[in-house]
Formats: structure tokens, C-alpha cells, sequence
């Protein structure tokens, strides 16, 4: 659904994928994504999930949040964000998306194309009888 990429601290490096909303960041231990970076509060942010307007970050009252360099209290995040929470800093991705096997899909068709053909050939041979 979404990620994070840790892009600054001890964690620099790391990516985080949120498995549940709302996701919670900061530096207390009951913190969905804990980071432990100076000027970082224990409660700094949260993001929450809407279908109709995607991801929403909210920063607690009085806490610095900047979004592509802008400070902001309530945000809707695009993909590419560069979201910075005190010395922290963070780039907001979308997940990539899992394709499906299409492989017994495709097989059927095919299997349906073999019959369909082997079909005709018979009807043929037997009207040229």
C-alpha cells in the first residue's frame, strides 16, 4: 500500500512498508514507524487512509512537519513526498503493485483455440466427404 524510505539517521537505508492504518510515527515504543532522530516527538505525525482522498498526513499540534520543504499541519501526500519529521528524513512511496499469474487464464484460451480449431478441421474433412 505504502512505504517509507528512511533517508537520513540510524536508520538511513531502510524501507518500511505500513501494514495497517492509521500509521503512527515517532519516537515512543507504541509508534508504528519508531524513529529515534533528534527534534523527533513521540508522537510526531500520523497518516490515515481515505478511497476518496488518498493519504492524509496530520502532525500533532506544535510538532515540525515539512512536506517537500513546506511546513504543514494536514497534507494530502503524493507519491515522492519527501516528508521531514525533526533531523529525520523520510520519502512517502506507493508500494510496487504484485501482478497476478495469468499463466492457467492463458492456458484456457489457448485450449479453446486448439478445440475451436481442431473443430473446423473435422467440420471440413467431414463436408468434403
Amino acid at each position: 500500500m505504502l512505504q517509507f524510505q528512511i533517508l537520513s539517521g540510524k536508520q538511513a537505508g531502510h524501507l518500511w512498508e505500513a501494514r495497517r492504518f492509521p500509521v503512527r510515527v515517532g519516537r515512543a515504543a507504541g509508534s508504528d514507524l519508531q524513529l529515534e532522530e533528534d527534534g523527533v516527538w513521540d508522537e510526531h505525525f500520523q497518516i490515515t487512509s481515505a478511497a476518496e482522498s488518498g493519504f492524509t498526513l496530520a502532525a500533532q499540534p506544535g510538532a515540525l512537519v515539512n512536506v517537500n520543504q513546506a511546513p504543514v499541519q494536514t497534507v494530502h501526500l503524493r507519491n515522492g513526498d519527501l516528508i521531514t519529521a525533526g533531523a529525520a528524513k523520510l520519502s512517502f512511496r506507493l508500494t510496487e503493485t504484485r501482478q497476478r499469474s495469468l499463466r492457467a487464464r492463458e492456458w484456457m484460451v489457448w485450449a479453446i483455440l486448439l478445440g475451436i480449431s481442431l473443430g473446423q478441421l473435422g467440420l471440413i474433412s467431414w463436408l468434403l466427404q
